[in-house]
Order: C-alpha cells, then structure tokens, then sequence
C-alpha cells in the first residue's frame, strides 16, 4: 500500500530514520523477543511508529479501527459484535476500560463478566482484530463520572484528573492492576493489544503536561511497553503536549484541518484520528441525533485515500445498562440507549450506514485481505401485554435510617449510585416555600406521602411552595441520582442534597431546617431481595407514589427483543436481576434493549422501578426499537426555560469583534474585566451571508485567563433553536462537546440576524474574555458568525 503526506511543508525522514523518530516517543518499540507467558496467545510482533507510517513487523500499517465497548454489549454476543466489527472492512478494535467499573471500592478489583477485559482483548483477537487500549483512568464515553470512581468524592477537596497526591496515588493503583490484567495481551507478548493510551482528551480540561507525565509513567510502571499515545479535540491537539507522547486528534468532520492542527506538533510521523464520529449520543428530552452519512462517508474515504490512521467512534455503541449512563455538562443526562447512528446498530444489526462503510473499506484492503460476511441478525421476538401483578411502594420498604443534623450529600453517606431520601418534621405553620441550595439529580417533595412537587436539576429549579398545614408533617424529598457528569471540571459530581435546606414564609425570616433522618436506596441486589410485594389492586395500579412492580413473564423461545416502556414513567428496569439501565417517558428513547441470553425459556422476572408512576403498569415487548419519540408534555417540568423580559437597552457592550472563518477555537480577551451574572453573545451576521447562527461552544474566562466551571449555568434566553429538524438546542453550546453546536432554526423557519445567546452564570461572575469554537465542518459550514457584540451584567433580563 502506498502512503501519502498529509499536508504540505513539512519534512519527512525516509523509511530507514524511523529510530530518529522512535528517540522521539521512548515507549514505541519494544522487542518481539519477550518472553512467554502462560497469558500468552500467540506469536510476539513488532509494532512502532515510523517516519510516516505505523509499521508492524517492519511494514506499513494502516490503522482501521472501530471502538466498541465491552460493557455495553452483553457478554455472550461479544464475538458476534466483533465478527461485525471485521466484516465491515476494520482491523483493530479501540476498547475502553472505565475505572468504576473495575475498582467499584478501593482496593477491590472486579474482572469478571462484563469486566472481564482480558477476554474480551481475546475474543477481538480470534475475531482477527487488533485491539488499542484506551484504560484511563479518564474515559468520558457519556459514561457515569467519565469511568472515574465516585467514591474519590468521599475526599472533601479532591482534584480529580490533577496531581493531587489522593488522586494520583488511587490511579497508580488501578493501572498497575490493569497492567497486571492486561500486560501479557500486548501485542509484543503475543496478544492484540498494539497501542495504549494515556488519559483522555485532558487538553479540554487543563494545560498540565507534568500530569500527562504522571499517568505516563504509571502506565510504563504497570508494565505497559507498546507504544503511548494521547488523543485530543482538534482545538485543544497542543495543550498538554508532550514530546514523549505520540499525539493523535479527534474530529467529526474535516479531516484535513484536523490533521493539519495536528502537523503543528508533529511535523514527521503518521496521522492518525482518534475518534472519528459517524453519529452522535442522545440525552433525555432531546431530539435523536443521526450523523450525516454523506459527509462521513466522504470525511472517511479522504482518511483512506491518504494513509491516514482512524478510529470509528462508534462503530458499535450499544447500551449503557445498570447504573453507568453519564450527563453532559451542565447537565443534561444521556439516555441508555447508546445506538449513536453507528453503523452496527444497538442490537448488533447491520444498518444502510453498515453497508455503504463496508463498500468503501471493501477498495482499500491490502491484495492479501478479504471480507468475512457479516454475522447473521439475531432472533427477534415480541412480548404481548402483561399486567404487574405485584407492587412494593417505596415508602413501605424503606430501611434504617441515618440520623444527621443537617443533611449531606450520597457519597458522605457511602452511597454511590440509585436513589436516597431525607426526611424531617415540620410543625403546623403557614405556607411557605421549601429550598435548597442545590439537589444532584431529580427530587421529588412529599408532606405526608403525597407529592407536592418536583425539583430539577436541569433548570436548576430547587424551590418547591408548600401548602399551609393545620398540623404536624412528615416533610420527605426523594432524590434520584441520574448519572454524573462526564466531561470537564463539572465531573466532580456529588449527588443528593447539597444544604442547606430551609423554609421561608410569608413575613418570616428564612429557617434552616435541621434533624433528619437520611434513607439509603442502592437499587442493587441486596436491596431488590428485600423488597415486600403486595397484590396489585386497582387502587395501587393508579397511585403515582414511587414504587417497584413486579410482572412474571412467559416466553416460549427467547430472542432479542425491545420492552416497551410509553405506559411507564421514569425509572429503571430489571430482567431477570439485569438491570437494563434508566427509562424516562419524555423520550427519545421509549424501549429498552433486552438482549435474548438475559430471558430465558417459561417464567421470566421483569422488575419496573418507577419513580412517579405508570399510565398502565403492564409489559409489553417490540421487535422494533423507539428511539427518535420525544414527549415533552410529559415532563414535570415542560418548559425548562423561566419566561423572560430582555432589557430594552442593553448599554455599552463589553467587547465587540469579528470572528475569522475557519474552524479553529478563537480566544478573545476584554480590554478590562467585567462582572455580572448574565453573559450575552449577539451575533450581528453570518460568515457566509446568510441568517442563520451556530456556535460548538463557548467557554468563558476569568481576570487571568482561566476556564470559568460551567457547574451551575443555564441557557436563560435564545432568540432561536432548531428543536424539530434536529438537535441545535442552546445548551450544545456550553455542554464541553465540540462536535454538536447551537443552531438557529433552519427547518420550518429561519429568522434572520441579529441572533442573541444569553448564559445565566447562576451568580455574578468576573469574565475577562472567551472562547469560541465555531461550529465543526468546511470553511463553507452555514451559521458560522462573523460580527458580533458581548455583553455581561446583572440586569439583561429580568424573569
């Protein structure tokens, strides 16, 4: 095969200085002569990183990968995945280890099942697949806290991804046993494993070469002797650079600015893209996103004509099961499907974009390579209705309690994942409104066992009226725990209540509330043996108090199949003890995979958690899935936006400009400092002349520069968005995701400059400049903004 430069002006060294380059990245070569081990599979190789190729056993190597998830795939259908996975046309496959998941206590280490990592390397190999390892300890993957563990949280003051030492200490840990479970797959020992890599696009989160260095040298300590190699948003490809790390950079679209960012910090060696985007991840309440199969065909075709390494990511997305689903930032929560519009479905079935990507990988195979078929679909079957038969309310299976003065957060309370409830007395007294400082994820208030409403951390929305009472109350708020965020400083995610809570009446001063009694409710195992199941009577069948509902389900012959959960609320499901992950009836999801080895042939226990009741409390399965139905009527809180009024006259602006047309993040500094809660972009008019606007994202910076934590903000007001045609909601432009922009509507409508974006900082904050990444594409990419204005203050709107 033939390798062409990427990029013009830049010098390359011949075939036989690929040493000058390895002096470059210590780690990149390593010798076939290793010894054997008893983990060993078969014959050692060579694999580096030359002058302008990969080369494996001296030879030029073209990486064509696809990432696919272990844990979201179930285990009995990994060979069947990864036979996909070659029959498109790939060769390697990018696997990430999320550190929760393997370390679930410090200390305790679980590789088995759907953690067992070394098989999986194994069965990838089998399948005729290298395998690139990407362990951490940071993934991001929509994944629960990013892959990080939530019980560092338990550390008051914890710099999570820095060189605090109760950081680095807890991460050298888990690789060194990951070096332990994983070493003999490297591919110098015999194994698939060609390439390992350090961390995590940490170049969006920070500028700290000396903690690359850190994970480095722990890999290297862990045994890990292949090469190392650290991947990067095409915008952040130089922050964190080290010379001792081989760089690789991530895009959706545009190969050729990628790699041409990516020639500024290597100018000889091969080019390569760590996560290539076909599609995209969905989050609740948000429309469905489908990538655009024309762009990706033609964006990965130029990968393959010029000799370029890649990633597909995803090639197989899966589903995020049990408790694993992570949020993007601020927060907006990822849903459990994670089909992502790759090209092998969430069910493992070949779709149009399968069959186009195989047609083109099929023209670029070496003389020697053929394409297997791909594995045949799986058996499909449907459920009929089956009604609960059996409920066990929360409230009448809650446990011991913990007592504490003021109320804490989950992880204090050595809880990491599901639902928790605090409660308190109030005495008789007038009506007054409930409030807390903050509540990680969804609450929900009761007085007496009867709802009277709902906080939600979407909207930042934590302050609930309370009816006046005659007497004495049992005042409860039940907090679900959705998944942490996974991306950028807001991973440091605590859940529960974050105090204090008080109470305010008309005319009174503010209270704080104290005495309360805390009520842990893990969802796992343990806790699901306890429950008390109690007849469903009709009474219990329309109740919208929280409860578990428990139906027996007769299947003849197991298949594939996708539950039905539009008469459910929100919560969780349970097969057969396999948690299937989170369900929400405001959509897009509205089924959940059920893969067929989790039935079994007769009587078959399905589990609902829901949490604010059922239309119909019956099971009901689809040979189909529903993933594009969004519901928002449905939502307790339908308009996640407070109605506002803008100012007539906006004043003075802070700093006015003009943005250039490419692709590259644009850093802009104010004359001086400014304060105010409010930070306001108007965009005056577009690159390209016409009315619509984008923006990928915006970060703000303080009086030195630094990133401002996007934690508590919220999009108070937008001129407009396209909610129908696609996803170009407001948030995408403060959610850290480069890939997904803010886009005015383009579909039934198409209003014209100028456009306006208002950020609610959530407190008057100091900005001294921003960034701004335009939306990723061409240069002819539509909405990208050319004049615009800023304005920051604390009065530009008034709720």
């Amino acid at each position: 095969m033939t390798f062409l430069p990427l990029g013009v002006n830049f010098p390359r060294l011949p075939r036989f200085a690929a040493s000058l380059v390895l002096a470059i990245w210590p780690a990149a070569s390593f010798a076939a002569e290793a010894a054997a081990t008893p983990e060993r599979t078969g014959a050692p190789h060579r694999f580096e990183i030359g002058a302008d190729a990969f080369l494996l056993d001296g030879q030029p190597f073209q990486i064509r990968c696809g990432e696919l998830h272990a844990p979201r795939v179930p285990r009995e259908y990994w060979r069947h995945r990864l036979q996909m996975v070659k029959a498109m046309g790939l060769n390697t496959v990018c696997a990430y280890l999320f550190w929760n998941m393997h370390e679930p206590r410090p200390g305790e280490f679980d590789w088995s099942g759907q953690a067992d990592a070394a098989a999986f390397c194994r069965e990838a190999q089998a399948a005729g697949l290298w395998v690139i390892l990407r362990p951490g300890p940071y993934a991001c993957a929509e994944w629960e806290m990013g892959g990080l563990p939530w019980w560092l949280l338990k550390h008051d003051e914890i710099k999570l991804r820095t060189r605090d030492p109760r950081f680095i200490e807890a991460a050298r840990r888990y690789l060194q046993e990951v070096g332990r479970e994983l070493g003999p797959l490297q591919v110098s020992r015999g194994g698939p494993i060609l390439m390992v890599q350090v961390e995590n696009e940490h170049g969006f989160y920070a500028d700290d070469p000396a903690y690359m260095g850190d994970i480095r040298q722990a890999l290297l300590d862990a045994g890990f002797d292949v090469p190392l190699f650290a991947c990067n948003p095409t915008q952040q490809v130089r922050r964190g650079y080290r010379p001792d790390l081989f760089p690789v950079v991530n895009f959706g679209t545009d190969p050729a600015g990628g790699f041409r960012a990516l020639r500024e910090i290597l100018p000889t060696g091969p080019l390569m893209c760590g996560e290539f985007y076909p599609g995209w991840f969905d989050t609740w309440g948000a429309p469905h996103h489908t990538g655009q199969t024309e762009r990706y065909l033609t964006d990965l075709d130029y990968m393959l004509r010029t000799g370029a390494s890649f990633s597909i990511y995803m090639a197989h997305g899966g589903t995020t099961f049990g408790f694993w689903t992570g949020a993007d930032r601020p927060f907006k929560p990822d849903t459990s499907s994670y089909d992502y519009d790759a090209p092998i479905s969430e069910a493992g079935w070949a779709t149009p974009k399968f069959e186009q990507s195989r047609a083109l990988l099929s023209k670029y195979l070496l003389p020697e390579e053929t394409l297997p078929e791909p594995a045949p679909r799986h058996r499909v079957i449907t459920l009929p209705p089956t009604p609960a038969e059996q409920v066990a309310a929360i409230w009448s299976n809650l446990p011991a309690p913990i007592t504490d003065e003021s109320p804490r957060t989950m992880e204090l309370y050595d809880q990491g994942f599901g639902c928790i409830v605090y409660r308190t007395q109030l005495p008789a007294g007038p009506a007054a409104i409930l409030e807390a400082a903050a509540i990680h994820d969804i609450g929900q208030v009761f007085l007496d066992g009867q709802r009277i409403g709902f906080t939600d951390r979407r909207s930042r929305h934590y302050r609930v009226p309370l009816p006046e009472r005659t007497t004495p109350a049992t005042l409860d708020i039940l907090v679900e725990a959705m998944g942490r965020v996974n991306f950028g400083v807001e991973v440091h995610d605590r859940k529960g209540i974050h105090g204090p809570v008080t109470l305010t009446a008309s005319g009174q001063p503010r209270r704080e509330l104290r005495g309360w009694q805390i009520f842990r409710l893990p969802l796992d195992q343990p806790m699901l043996g306890t429950l008390r199941y109690q007849p469903t009577g009709e009474q219990e069948r329309t109740s919208p108090a929280p409860a578990f509902w428990r139906a027996t389900v007769k299947v003849e012959q197991p298949g594939d199949c996708f539950l039905d959960m539009r008469p459910w609320g929100k919560g969780f499901v349970w097969v057969n003890g396999h948690n299937l992950g989170r369900y929400w009836n405001i959509g897009p999801q509205q089924t959940m995979y059920v893969p067929a080895p989790w039935l079994k042939a007769g009587d078959n226990e399905i589990v609902v958690l829901d949490l604010i009741g059922p239309a119909n409390p019956v099971i009901a399965a689809l040979d189909q899935p529903i993933l594009d139905q969004l519901r928002p009527k449905l939502d307790f809180a339908p308009s996640r936006r407070r109605q506002v009024t803008l100012r007539a006259d906006f004043g003075t602006p802070a700093h006015r400009g003009s943005f250039d047309a490419s692709p590259a993040l644009q850093e802009v500094s104010f004359s001086h400092a400014v304060r105010g809660r409010y930070f306001c972009l108007e965009a005056l008019n577009a690159q390209d002349g016409g009315p619509l606007a984008s923006v990928a994202e915006i970060a703000l910076l303080d009086d030195s520069g630094h990133p401002l934590s996007a934690e508590a903000w919220t999009i108070a007001y937008v001129d407009s968005e396209e909610r129908e045609q696609g996803d170009g909601t407001a948030e995408n432009a403060i959610d850290g995701q480069t890939a997904n922009a803010w886009r005015t509507q383009w579909g039934t409508a198409q209003p014209g400059y100028p456009h306006r974006l208002i950020v609610d900082l959530a407190e008057p904050r100091t900005v001294g400049g921003f960034r701004y990444v335009p939306r990723q594409g061409p240069p002819d990419t539509t909405g990208r903004i050319k004049d615009y204005r800023v304005f920051v203050a604390d009065d530009l709107i008034t709720p």
